[in-house]
């Protein structure tokens, strides 16, 4: 399986390792018999998988 190139070299999450949202399940069992999952997102990169630079990255400077 090819393996995917991070977009625009972007750093990937060091909270979420790029695995920004899972499922967690909760220990119930739907009537169809699966289980009953909540989805979580990781709070450090708000579901993106990467970090976002700070303004002071982002800031040029010069004249």
């Amino acid at each position: 399986m090819p393996q995917h190139t991070p977009a625009q070299n972007r750093p990937v999450c060091r909270h979420c390792d790029g695995f920004p949202v899972v499922a967690i399940t909760t220990g119930t069992r739907n009537p169809d018999g699966t289980r009953t999952t909540l989805p979580a997102t990781c709070p450090a990169c708000k579901g993106r998988g990467h970090t976002v630079p700070s303004a002071a990255a982002l800031t040029t400077a010069g004249r």
